[in-house]
């Protein structure tokens, strides 16, 4: 009897993860659903700025033991070894190749490009997908020689970068752009710290430091190991005497935009945090059934998340919290979240509305957020200190993007 229980649970579950999963795209099916107050923990209410600093480590908590997993407990040796330096861009900016070694196990290279200046660079931080040399067609960036999502031959065969693909995502990047408007840019490969598969862990920093970190794979998560990447590679922007420490706008696009606003809940040194189309599990709340969904990512990509964040697929309501709550995390810093027409996958309507609901956090701070209004029409940013726009286009980041992005950062990061 035990023997065919086990069978009839292992068919359920089988069926349950090959189920067909049919997006909502209709309004009137969305559901009714009430967001848990980031000012409300249990019978205790926040009423002021002491208050949120005293109690916002306890929803860190409740993100990291359901949804994102922990964050090392432990430090780690790391050493910026700098491995290339020349002009760029006709002299108007310096691009260096920095190796950044971590106990002598995992190894990240990281492009650093700066403007031609006698005073300190604010700079644009974020990781790529496809490695560094697709950023740019410049020839002394190496060739990422690890796992990538990209694939389209020639420029990537078997998910490995090809030297055709130099410069394929340049236009996501936008560097003569950003050096013209006095910013730097650094990026590094995602699986620098973790190949972006089930199984990418094991040749990533959750394996090969787990010891000299504290904890044990299972118990973080890829959004996780590329969280305490991009916080390594902050350490490397303050250590560069030509970088303003003080001005590094932290940025991510899709999944690496819900890697970028957890690396900043977790470390308040980023300056600023710009979400681009980061949608379910990012800056979308995950109770609006609309898009992507709980259980429709985490079969996906099952190494995004803790395995207990799966568990709340079909029943989003019972969430302890909502992704408003994880983008009030980053009070009282700037915050510019984004969403394209053409991405109704990532449900733009659901990143308006966490990021509306931020203000009551940013209140406490005296900071004012988006105030009464409703979702903006295209191409039309809404907000200061926070902001939100939603372009016509594709999921991407483009040239469009980089113009609000940039104003933003002229405008809020002083």
């Amino acid at each position: 009897m035990k023997k065919i229980l086990f069978i009839c649970l292992i068919t359920t579950t089988l069926m349950a993860q090959q189920k067909p999963f049919v997006a909502n795209y209709d309004e009137s099916k969305v559901g009714q659903f009430t967001l848990p107050d980031p000012l409300r923990l249990g019978s205790m209410k926040i009423s002021t700025e002491e208050d949120w600093e005293k109690n916002r480590a306890t929803w860190l908590t409740l993100f990291a033991d359901h949804m994102y997993g922990q964050m090392p407990p432990k430090s780690i040796k790391q050493t910026n070894t700098l491995v290339s330096q020349k002009d760029i861009l006709g002299g108007k900016a310096t691009q260096s190749i920095w190796k950044m070694d971590f106990a002598g196990k995992v190894q990240a290279t990281v492009v650093v490009i700066l403007p031609k200046s006698n005073k300190k660079a604010p700079v644009f931080l974020g990781l790529n997908f496809c490695g560094n040399q697709t950023i740019s067609q410049d020839e002394g960036i190496p060739i990422f020689d690890k796992y990538v999502v990209c694939n389209n031959a020639p420029d990537f065969i078997n998910n490995i970068s090809q030297a055709a693909s130099r410069g394929e995502w340049a236009s996501r990047w936008q560097i003569e752009k950003v050096i013209d408007a006095g910013f730097g840019t650094i990026t590094a490969a995602c699986g620098d710290f973790e190949e972006d598969f089930a199984t990418g862990f094991k040749n990533g920093l959750r394996t090969k430091l787990a010891g000299e970190l504290g904890l044990k794979p299972e118990e973080w998560t890829a959004n996780g190991a590329w969280a305490w990447g991009l916080s390594r590679m902050l350490d490397l922007a303050q250590s560069i005497a030509e970088i303003d420490g003080k001005k590094v706008i932290l940025h991510g696009h899709s999944r690496l935009g819900k890697a970028a606003l957890w690396a900043g809940a977790n470390d308040r040194r980023f300056a600023a945090i710009i979400s681009n189309e980061s949608g379910e599990g990012g800056a979308a709340l995950s109770r609006r059934i609309y898009g992507e969904t709980i259980w429709r990512i985490t079969n996906s990509f099952p190494h995004w998340f803790l395995p207990t964040y799966a568990t709340y697929a079909d029943r989003e309501n019972e969430l302890p919290f909502d992704q408003h709550i994880l983008l009030s995390l980053l009070a009282p810093r700037p915050v510019y979240v984004a969403s394209a027409f053409g991405d109704q996958w990532s449900d733009p309507k659901g990143e308006f509305l966490g990021t509306k609901e931020m203000e009551k956090v940013y209140s406490l701070y005296g900071k004012k957020g988006l105030g009464n209004i409703d979702m903006p029409g295209l191409n039309q940013p809404v907000g200061k200190l926070i902001r939100y726009h939603i372009r016509d286009g594709k999921h991407d980041i483009n040239d469009y993007d980089w113009d609000q992005y940039i104003k933003f950062g002229k405008e809020e990061v002083k």
